[in-house]
């Protein structure tokens, strides 16, 4: 038993000196609170919540330990404050979300909470929640890293009643060290609660949060870009990070993370350098099966980022790829793919896709919210309804796929990465 424990510390102590990034995103604390305000009685909205649950979900895929307050009143979301800051006080991430009504006055801001009847401004200060004091949560605990995501730039409700009410929010002039404020629009400036399930923020923000390899910059540069494209309003962040920060870091890490911009190597050269890398990944130590974590039904996920279906012994990547993909990159994709240490990850056929497919099962997919997906676990991030398998046509220029919104065997061009994604798979016996 002892042999193993050193075994073990010589295996960790290795990976940190390989990859010290990795083994401090792999153990750190992540601490979520979410709270999506729209009931109100007075100018209700009909998106927070659906935005607050979604960004649960999409945050505990994320490893989050997450907090979720739905149409919270006035004491409800201080105390889910105060414990928030409390749980911080251990170390790690902080991450605080919020959809619902908010307002400035006087350059200070404000979270709405369901039940306050405010019918003057002093009101305010009295019946809503200061963003300064979850800053001064965040800062009291002293945790290294805080995220502030604001949802909150809707309208004033309380416009009528209020003279120093302004438009939108206004910029944070204090926050600690090492804390990255995102506002869903320009300081000052109206937000749009959206038309499908969720604002156009949030939307985007689910589209990217979950993909590989992107620091926090660069989400929060595709979100800004999409959402000023849609809508014409345009996110803003504030930032004093000292080093990156990866929602979904590099899988296993490979050592290349195909984004959207990466090209499929051709050449004799190109295909001999990949060769090179490949190999000198396979040399490196391999981390060990990982812990098992959570269990749902025949499915078995473990700490590592696998996911085990104990029917076919087929284990399987936690999440896809997260971003649309054309069939050669996905290929390229899984082989370079190094989820658990494993080096063995290859595309998932039809069929074996066809197992994971459950129409007693719903969720919305993330690329296409109004379109369900129906996969057997939630364990499995199945992230859009079509994703590549390794099945080619004769033609040589295309490849089947498989729809998980309808059990849906279908073909397409390998070109093609209309909201198709890979998810890898490798066999467990």
């Amino acid at each position: 038993m002892k042999a193993m424990r050193v075994k073990a510390f010589l295996a960790l102590l290795i990976i940190a000196l390989i990859y010290p990034s990795s083994l401090s995103a792999a153990t750190e604390q992540r601490i979520a609170l979410i709270i999506g305000n729209g009931a109100y009685s007075s100018s209700p909205l009909k998106n927070p919540v659906n935005d607050a649950t979604d960004m649960a979900t999409a945050l505990q895929r994320l490893r989050f330990k997450v907090n979720l307050k739905k149409n919270a009143d006035l004491q409800t979301m201080e105390e889910a404050i105060e414990d928030f800051g409390n749980r911080l006080k251990k170390g790690g991430v902080g991450l605080f979300y919020y959809a619902g009504h908010g307002v400035q006055v006087n350059g200070t801001n404000y979270l709405i909470p369901v039940n306050a009847k405010i019918n003057k401004e002093s009101d305010i200060r009295f019946k809503a929640v200061d963003v300064g004091l979850i800053l001064a949560e965040m800062e009291n605990a002293s945790n290294g890293m805080n995220i502030i995501l604001l949802d909150a730039c809707r309208d004033n409700p309380f416009g009528k009643s209020s003279r120093s009410a302004s438009r939108g929010l206004a910029i944070v002039s204090n926050s600690p060290s090492g804390t990255f404020i995102s506002y869903s629009t320009s300081p000052g400036q109206i937000a749009k609660d959206g038309e499908g399930r969720n604002s156009p923020y949030t939307k985007a923000l689910l589209e990217n949060i979950a993909k590989p390899g992107l620091t926090i910059n660069s989400v929060f540069m595709k979100v800004r870009s999409k959402v000023k494209k849609e809508t014409g309003q345009v996110p803003w962040e504030l930032s004093s990070l000292e080093g990156d920060f990866f929602f979904a870091p590099r899988a296993g890490n490979a050592a290349t993370m195909l984004d959207d911009s990466s090209p499929v190597k051709s050449s004799a050269k190109d295909v001999l350098d990949d060769d090179n890398r490949k190999r000198e990944v396979e040399q490196r130590p391999l981390v060990s099966i990982g812990n098992e974590i959570r269990r749902d039904d025949r499915f078995i996920a473990y700490d590592n980022d696998t996911v085990l279906d104990t029917k076919t012994s087929l284990m399987w990547a936690a999440m896809d790829n997260g971003s649309d993909i054309d069939w050669d990159r996905a290929k390229y994709y899984c082989g370079y793919y190094r989820g658990g240490g494993y080096t063995d990850w290859r595309m998932p056929t039809q069929d074996e896709l066809a197992g994971l497919y459950d129409s007693n099962k719903s969720r919305p997919s993330v690329c296409s919210p109004d379109i369900k997906i129906h996969v057997a676990t939630e364990l499995i991030n199945i992230t859009c309804f079509v994703q590549w398998t390794s099945n080619q046509l004769g033609t040589g220029t295309g490849a089947e796929n498989f729809g998980f919104y309808g059990n849906l065997r279908g073909f397409g061009n390998r070109s093609a990465n209309n909201s198709y994604r890979v998810l890898p798979v490798r066999s467990a016996k």
